[in-house]
């Protein structure tokens, strides 16, 4: 009995992948939102561009914070100590990595623990600032209320 056979292999398909139309013909369907519109933003995102907000407005108020760098990272790194712009509870918003390694002062500001604080947008866009102004401050050796005498201030 003959175990081969006489029909070729399949080619491979198109690379990349396919796409199909849906039962009633009309092809995919394209983004639900244009990228410049803000429901195509993510909460990451969002908070990215608060807290470049706050850095730019520390910088116009204190050149010195020109080199600084403002960062935000998901969630503390919890070394065992309490760090600088803990929350009552404990958990810190935000901290300072001082330069080093020809990196330069950073500020960071901690996502999920701010945003868990905040109850609504503008909540949180000013628990951003209070965190910037609070690290910066830190950072410069000054009380928080010469970094932005708004400070503490509802």
């Amino acid at each position: 009995m003959d175990t081969s056979s006489s029909v070729p292999p399949a080619s491979p398909g198109p690379a990349g992948p396919r796409r199909h139309r849906d039962r009633h013909g009309r092809g995919m369907r394209g983004p639900l939102a244009p990228p410049q519109v803000p429901l195509a933003l993510s909460r990451a995102d969002t908070f990215d561009s608060l807290v470049n907000d706050s850095a730019e407005r520390l910088r116009r108020r204190l050149p010195q914070l020109a080199g600084v760098e403002f960062e935000v990272q998901e969630v503390p790194w919890l070394t065992g100590g309490a760090e600088a712009g803990a929350s009552p509870d404990g958990v810190p918003l935000g901290g300072v990595v001082r330069a080093r390694r020809g990196r330069p002062d950073r500020v960071v500001v901690y996502r999920r623990p701010v945003e868990l604080r905040a109850r609504d947008r503008e909540e949180c866009a000013q628990l951003v600032h209070e965190v910037c102004v609070e690290q910066a401050a830190e950072l410069l050796g000054l009380a928080p209320e010469s970094v932005d005498p708004k400070y503490g201030q509802d």
